[in-house]
């Protein structure tokens, strides 16, 4: 599906001369994007003409998964793309298709939930405390969870869960929670690949459009996925959504926007171009305690960019979030495009993706922490981002106040209680973090056959 500028992209005297001083190499760009509600920085970045101010001529398309995503990235087809956090890492240590993809430009903060279906929320129930008006008390552990795993699997019934991508947030998301509750989601291996190595819980990959109707057709007995699809499960009457990622990790990193080291190298005034369309539309997203979400709302609706109904993208994207129907609650940070700095691509976002790759298995060996840092340093560009802010300040698009200016690109440790397990997270000890983590590789352990070693 394709979103063209025709008719603009004809008529050079729309570009303004104050967006006209980097000399682009390249101005017609293609970029790819999944249907989520987290593409919304490329969609406003378009439909507000922030490329055109920039002299870009920018074709969207939407692509069928995050698998031809990255190989349309990797083979030039696409200039660039609204990418998950890990795919850039993964890529570029060579866990499944390599190359080097970097990043200069984080698109958002949290933004995913976890569902289940309503035969799995019934029973889970009895589990969970209510609060004085007899709702279930948030954010729901997956203790809960535990009997229901416990139940299936005496009955003879594997516990299928669905995720997104192996190397997605969701992947990682849904494994923390499960683990969290005492749940074990199962190790990689560099021979076995599934992810299900001494699995309590089956997990394996959907993409997010088809969700519901996996969830709806008993394949799957629920899903960790971003908006708007666990809202979607709600309006559909087929699950209920039990906690979302804002619970999970406060804050936590979610997309990210990817090009090839090669075309940052080959076209640096155009990636300073694009990184400052993209600021801009983060800005307009947020601005204003999010006054413009409800126009961003029907701009996502298009069938070009999410195609979902309007009312159920607003429902998380305005500021609250609905779990049991009819348990519509505020949650005004679900949906963070610009604040608490979340367009930065911090190293600390990349370390704790690598953990977690290690944690289960995708990083089939110890690594120091220095071998984190040297990669999140090498896909993560904080310096590309800064040059854009600078130039956007300079222009009087953007505040001073608005960037980590003298960030060292760590962010501080996020603290227990901002974390559903109550464990600390600090990027810059990665191997440390690891050890605390009661479920998970430590130390030098492998995974060999169906065992762990070491």
């Amino acid at each position: 599906m394709k979103t063209f500028l025709t008719a603009l992209a004809a008529s050079t005297a729309l570009v303004s001369p104050a967006f006209a001083e980097l000399d682009l190499e390249k101005d017609e760009l293609t970029f790819g994007f999944i249907k989520l509600t987290d593409m919304a920085p490329l969609a406003v970045a378009y439909e507000q003409g922030y490329f055109l101010d920039e002299g870009l001529f920018v074709t969207l398309e939407a692509q069928a998964n995050w698998k031809v995503l990255l190989d349309g990235v990797i083979g030039g087809q696409l200039d660039g793309a609204h990418m998950l956090a890990g795919q850039p890492l993964a890529a570029t240590i060579g866990y499944g298709t390599e190359a080097h993809i970097i990043t200069p430009f984080s698109m958002d903060l949290n933004g995913n939930g976890i569902t289940v279906s309503n035969a799995v929320w019934d029973e889970m129930k009895p589990n969970i405390p209510t609060n004085a008006d007899g709702l279930p008390q948030h954010p729901i552990s997956a203790e809960a969870l535990a009997p229901v795993v416990e139940k299936y699997k005496s009955e003879g019934k594997p516990f299928n869960m669905g995720m997104v991508f192996p190397v997605s947030t969701h992947n990682y998301e849904l494994r923390y929670w499960l683990a969290a509750g005492g749940l074990h989601p199962g190790f990689y291996s560099p021979e076995n690949i599934t992810g299900q190595i001494g699995a309590d819980v089956l997990l394996s990959v959907t993409p997010p459009p088809q969700m519901p109707a996996t969830l709806e057709a008993g394949t799957i007995y629920g899903y960790s996925v971003g908006e708007p699809w666990n809202q979607a499960a709600v309006f559909k009457g087929i699950g209920v959504p039990v906690i979302t990622d804002y619970e999970l990790w406060k804050n936590n990193p979610e997309k990210v926007f990817g090009i090839t080291a090669e075309f940052a190298e080959e076209n640096p005034n155009t990636t300073l171009a694009v990184v400052k369309a993209l600021i801009r539309a983060a800005i307009w997203l947020d601005e204003n305690d999010n006054a413009n979400r409800m126009e961003a709302v029907e701009m996502l609706s298009k069938p070009e960019y999410v195609g979902a109904d309007a009312k159920v993208i607003a429902n998380s994207m305005t500021g609250t979030f609905e779990y049991e129907k009819g348990d519509k609650r505020e949650v005004p940070d679900f949906n963070v495009f610009f604040r608490y700095n979340a367009t930065y691509p911090f190293y600390s976002d990349a370390v704790w993706y690598l953990t977690q790759m290690r944690r289960w298995g995708q990083i089939a060996e110890a690594k120091p922490d220095s071998w984190y840092d040297e990669v999140a340093k090498s896909v993560y560009k904080p310096e590309i981002y800064l040059e854009a802010a600078r130039l956007l300040v300079d222009e009087g698009l953007a505040n001073e106040e608005d960037f980590p200016w003298d960030t060292d690109g760590y962010k501080a440790p996020t603290p227990a209680e901002d974390i559903i397990d109550g464990i600390t997270y600090d990027g810059k000890a990665p191997n440390a973090y690891l050890e605390s983590l009661p479920i998970g590789l430590k130390g030098e352990q492998t995974v060999v056959g169906t065992e762990v070693k070491g």
